[in-house]
């Protein structure tokens, strides 16, 4: 009889239990005094937990669906995990089914979950620490002290609806949260400098909301902010900056810059450059030329790319979509790129699907309709009437302004652009939109969708709920977190920069700072 191994003896005394570590040991080094009962909590610190079951996945999602084959399982199912801090649940995750290898999930009985990582560690568990401690509430409920950090692991089957099995695996751990030192000149409001194209606004605020704001922000429990500009009726009331940018800072808003696309679009229409945004691919391209051709390429509208239902098959939010825009960048042509794509079987204009590649062509159509090029219309067009001097685009391979984002320009510009809305086009008197393309622009044509808040022609529909109130906003949204926000009920703009990319946490925290302390600072 062979001798029973470390990695054997741990799994045996720890079956059904999730064990915490402070640092990044092979399993079969694992001793039971690396397994930790009390930790201070550091974000530079490597944070992994090592989960020993008494069954493999396949089994346990099994004994929910058991006429369904392994791979079936698999393909529908995975680990939900619950993270609970002091008795109180504060998020559950249901691990999307490709987070594993399938092997693994068929086989092993012990794995481990790197949440922090010193070497950045590519792994899904950073990302699901991430989704938990700064999107979801985490990092609020891990105030400076002791918690109790409880995870449970059960299996779910999501086929026609979801099921979920009982708890697998637990552990808890309790976490020390050190106070972090923040000095007054970190907390206090920012006073705006002179010198701006702004009046600066008379108007009082909560000063105690903004303080608290500036602290989390100090703190790092919001993070990667680089700027946050409020408008109120036309006039400056709150501009901060923060992590080394200012006033005359480029911001990379990323896809912020479709919504200038809207607007431009707007503009070469009412200029009779463009007839209007119904009319399809096939007035500009010779479509048979492209490669995957059907006559519903030919139907497809300006209006259609607009409102991103264009019914090509291109979605950003899915990976193995073939119009992903992580798909084009590496061609020559992103215009060629897109029109090849072929088209699906939803019926144009009906269902909504982020789509980057759909924007470019808004931006080629432009390009080829007005005289002189997209770059100078755009810039006597707009940025010219509104002071907007200092801005970079990003280009295309053919040296094109990218309406799919990427515009650099300063917050007070931003806020510019978004108080040009919020007048219902005019600026200084003069009028540089037409009112019927705002009104279109901020209207939502998904109405239908009760699960999706809605989507005009390139602005998202936002509802934020403060108190008893709700404030109703379409917004131009980017990666990072990067927002330009007109209400359309009060006389408010609301700017802020970010850069967040590719973070989970980016957009739910600006949603957090406008509706629990700029909008309350202000309405409560």
């Amino acid at each position: 009889m062979e001798p029973e191994t470390i990695e054997n003896s741990v799994q045996k005394n720890n079956l059904s239990k999730i064990m915490f570590l402070d640092k990044v040991i092979p399993l079969e080094n694992i001793k039971e005094s690396d397994f930790l009962k009390t930790m201070t909590f550091q974000e530079d610190k490597d944070f992994d937990i090592r989960v020993f079951l008494s069954n493999s996945l396949v089994n346990y999602l099994h004994q929910l669906e058991p006429h369904l084959s392994a791979d079936e399982l698999l393909k529908n199912g995975n680990y939900q995990l619950n993270f609970i801090i002091d008795g109180k649940l504060i998020y559950t995750e249901n691990l999307n089914p490709g987070a594993g290898t399938a092997e693994s999930k068929k086989i092993k009985t012990n794995f481990r979950i790197p949440f922090i990582s010193t070497t950045n560690e590519d792994s899904w568990g950073r990302y699901l620490w991430m989704r938990f401690y700064l999107a979801n509430g985490g990092i609020d409920a891990l105030e400076p002290g002791n918690h109790i950090l409880k995870i449970e692991i059960k299996p779910y089957l999501k086929t026609s609806a979801l099921k979920v099995g009982n708890v697998i695996a637990q552990g808890e751990i309790q976490l020390i949260i050190p106070k972090k030192s923040i000095s007054e000149q970190q907390i206090a409001v920012q006073k705006i400098k002179p010198g701006s194209d702004w009046k600066v606004s008379e108007e009082k605020f909560s000063t105690e909301r903004i303080r608290a704001l500036n602290q989390k922000i100090a703190e790092n429990r919001f993070r990667d902010i680089t700027g946050i500009v409020v408008i109120k009726d036309e006039k400056l009331l709150l501009e901060e900056y923060f992590n080394r940018y200012n006033r005359d800072s480029l911001n990379d808003t990323r896809s912020v810059g479709k919504s200038f696309s809207s607007a431009l679009m707007g503009m070469a229409i009412q200029d009779g450059f463009i007839k209007s945004e119904n009319q399809s691919l096939k007035e500009f391209y010779n479509v048979r030329q492209f490669k995957n051709y059907s006559s519903k390429k030919d139907s497809v509208t300006i209006k259609s790319l607009l409102t991103m239902s264009s019914a090509f098959n291109g979605n950003d939010d899915d990976y193995e979509s073939p119009g992903n825009e992580e798909n084009m960048y590496p061609t020559k042509n992103w215009v060629t790129f897109t029109l090849d794509l072929p088209m699906t079987q939803n019926k144009i204009g009906k269902n909504w699907n982020y789509f980057t590649a759909g924007v470019v062509v808004t931006g080629d159509i432009l390009d080829k309709s007005v005289p002189n090029g997209l770059e100078n219309y755009a810039d006597k067009k707009l940025f010219q009437p509104l002071g907007i001097k200092e801005y970079k685009w990003q280009f295309t391979p053919q040296h094109k302004p990218s309406l799919a984002g990427g515009l650099r320009m300063k917050a007070l510009d931003l806020a510019k652009f978004g108080q040009l809305y919020k007048n219902t086009g005019t600026w200084n008197g003069k009028r540089i939109l037409e009112k019927v393309w705002i009104k279109k622009s901020f209207t939502n044509y998904f109405t239908e969708n009760k699960n999706f808040e809605g989507y005009g022609y390139l602005f998202w529909r936002k509802v934020y709920k403060v108190g008893n109130r709700n404030f109703e906003a379409y917004q131009s949204s980017g990666n990072g977190g990067n927002k330009i926000i007109i209400f359309t009920e009060i006389p408010v703009v609301i700017v802020i920069t970010a850069k967040a990319y590719n973070k989970p946490y980016a957009h739910s925290q600006a949603d957090k700072i406008v509706q629990d302390y700029l909008l309350p600072s202000i309405y409560e």
